[in-house]
């Protein structure tokens, strides 16, 4: 009778066990139960054991269970592996992105934006539970690459109390939260999804004026040649307000420029119109500046406005670049493509040629001017060189260096900047938090004046922006101005379309390959085997 109880006590065990493992998976929320159930299905096994010690013993001493019991551990021991990789595996996410273009990985500035989070980013998906996927792979890497990133998916029909809280109009609406300001986009693209971070971190979009009245570079107009549309799109990915200042009709520069900038003008800059850029940058503006070469060689210089960006540092060269290596893109040897910049902020792990059709040389003036010293940024490869005579633009056949004639060899300084200690600007008062920590504090610094020119506008129109690393340098520069350089970096690239598209010859030999050539071969060979075994 004892040992009938004995038995049903160890299958009562048994029992107990698989109950507490199922409740792990059904029911985790029930803990105290599975741990209960446990340890009595352990101790009920314990004890049948422990009653009939001596026939487990006696089995476990024959040669077949000794076998056995070695199967048993080998099998456990290769259980435990799998779940201690598993495990590891789990806590030490790494990804592998073995697609061409890197379509699966951050771009570096996305990157650059999360790592300098200082509090958790909250993006809530809100959208249809079976349309979920379409975002979480993006967001997936956005988790992976910082901790202060939380990511939450809404199902709005389950939740609509969520969704008119967060004002959520329609489905596949991301919400970002940071710090109580929230910005909304409907897109799943990694541009627009760290566009709308970065609105939610700064609180505010700055602005760049684009100067008018001179012939400059419309930034409204979708012309592929002359337009700058491309541009002004992608500054309002990166967070600025594009607007267009006309200065001979405005008092002054308005107080909520952030940055100037003169793209291609053709005519000069009147006297007035040059003080108000003077007194602008005095007190701490920021100007990018965009000078084609002249036209003609009797074409009239801009006089003013280069003499204006040689007093702080910067000299133009009023002659044309030209490059052998641009006829390697297609674009001719007027078309100068860089792949070497001195260390600057602006191109710091800039690894990303960039092409300039139609170029003139831009300088650091030797020695500064009055304590401004400019660097140059982009230079073309050392078998180009810039050309004085420009009538060499409408000469057909080769060109060659002629320094006798002011010519000079490459490599070719293309763009230089400068940043200095701005001379009008009050110093901003130190932060402190009480008096005796004010008067001790130094004193904070002045605000920067910072000046970038490029000898050609025309390498951010819209026909040539995406072209390489042009879009990039442009950007880079314009968030150096505003000192905004945690969005210098190389941003996520457009998706590329990989399709094959055979010819029709390609595809008739493809199919010569599949129904003739290949089934061909293969009863050839038959046929060969057959009559060698006969």
């Amino acid at each position: 009778m004892l040992r009938r109880i004995l038995n049903l006590l160890g299958w009562a065990g048994v029992a107990l066990v698989v109950a507490a493992l199922a409740l792990m998976y059904f029911r985790p929320d029930q803990t105290a139960l599975r741990q209960g159930l446990a340890i009595a299905g352990l101790v009920c096994v314990l004890l049948y054991m422990f009653s009939d010690w001596r026939e487990i013993v006696a089995t476990f001493s024959r040669r077949q269970a000794r076998y056995g019991v070695l199967s048993i551990a080998s099998v456990l021991i290769v259980l435990g592996l799998l779940v201690g990789i598993n495990y590891v595996a789990g806590r030490q996410n790494k990804r592998w992105d073995l697609t061409a273009n890197k379509q699966f990985s951050l771009s570096d500035q996305t990157r650059k934006v999360l790592q300098d989070l200082k509090q958790p980013v909250r993006l809530t998906v809100f959208d249809r539970d079976t349309a979920f996927s379409r975002f979480r792979d993006r967001l997936s890497g956005y988790e992976y690459a910082s901790p202060n990133v939380k990511v939450e998916y809404v199902d709005i029909d389950r939740q609509p109390a969520r969704a008119r809280e967060q004002q959520v109009q329609q489905y596949g609406t991301l919400v970002v939260g940071y710090e109580g300001r929230v910005e909304r986009t409907t897109s799943d693209e990694e541009q627009d999804i760290t566009n709308a971070i970065i609105k939610a971190v700064q609180g505010q979009q700055r602005r760049v004026y684009f100067l008018q009245g001179h012939g400059e570079k419309d930034s409204g107009s979708s012309d592929q040649r002359s337009g700058f549309t491309g541009v002004a799109g992608a500054l309002a990915r990166d967070n600025f307000t594009v607007e267009k200042l006309v200065l001979a009709q405005a008092q002054d520069v308005p107080a909520d420029a952030t940055v100037l900038v003169a793209a291609g003008p053709t005519a000069d800059y009147l006297p007035q119109e040059i003080d108000m850029l003077r007194r602008y940058l005095r007190k701490g503006g920021k100007l990018l500046v965009m000078l084609d070469p002249p036209e003609r060689s009797d074409s009239p210089p801009l006089t003013n406005l280069q003499a204006f960006v040689r007093e702080w540092g910067i000299e133009v060269g009023n002659d044309v670049v030209l490059d052998p290596v641009g006829q390697a893109l297609g674009m001719g040897a007027d078309a100068p493509v860089a792949s070497t910049y001195p260390a600057h902020p602006i191109t710091e792990r800039f690894g990303v040629i960039t092409a300039f059709p139609l170029t003139q040389s831009v300088s650091a003036v030797s020695g500064g001017v009055e304590g401004r010293f400019a660097q140059a940024i982009v230079e073309t490869s050392p078998q180009s060189f810039s050309k004085k005579d420009l009538s060499v633009l409408r000469q057909g056949g080769q060109v060659a260096l002629d320094e006798s004639k002011g010519d000079k060899p490459g490599p070719v300084s293309i763009a230089a900047a400068m940043s200095t200690t701005a001379p009008d600007a009050a110093a901003a008062p130190a932060p402190a938090a009480d008096q005796e920590k004010k008067d001790a504090a130094p004193p904070a610094p002045k605000p920067e004046t910072r000046v970038v020119v490029f000898g050609d506008s025309d390498f951010v129109t819209n026909a040539v922006l995406g072209l390489a690393g042009n879009r990039d340098l442009f950007l880079n520069s314009v968030n150096w101005l505003a000192q905004q350089e945690n969005l210098i970096a190389i941003r996520a690239r457009e998706t590329e379309d990989r399709r094959i598209a055979p010819s029709p010859g390609q595809n008739r030999w493809a199919l010569a390959q599949s129904l003739l050539i290949l089934p061909g071969i293969v009863l050839l060979l038959g046929f060969y085997t057959w009559w060698r075994r006969r």
